[in-house]
């Protein structure tokens, strides 16, 4: 069965950090393409950062470029996304997806507030 289960998320204050990790089960991880996207509240999924199968090609929404990365650990069958400066607008579930799929998992919840 696949799984992709997130974790990491959390109420962090404006210019704070977190570290989402997302363990993949179920299938092998290096043989694709992830990403991580997010839902605000009220709004559509945003696809957020992409990374090829072997972790070379990076890809980043302008709202978060520079201030995200993503990564991944293939012989851990996990994917990760650093978030630094957050600001209230980055506030959503996050999810990691094999690109081009919708999200099925739970996601984990990020609160950027005072």
């Amino acid at each position: 069965e696949v799984q992709l289960v997130e974790s990491g998320g959390g109420l962090v204050q404006p210019g704070g950090s977190l570290r989402l990790s997302c363990a993949a089960s179920g299938f092998t991880l290096s043989s694709y393409r992830m990403q991580w996207v997010r839902q605000a509240p009220g709004k559509g999924l945003e696809r957020v950062s992409t990374i090829s199968s072997g972790g070379s090609v990076r890809s980043y929404a302008d709202s978060v470029k520079g201030r995200f990365t993503i990564s991944r650990d293939n012989a851990k069958n996990t994917l990760y996304l650093q978030m630094n400066s957050l600001k209230p607008e980055d506030t959503a579930v996050y999810f990691c997806a094999k690109f081009g799929q919708n999200p099925e998992s739970q996601g984990t919840q990020v609160t950027v507030s005072s």
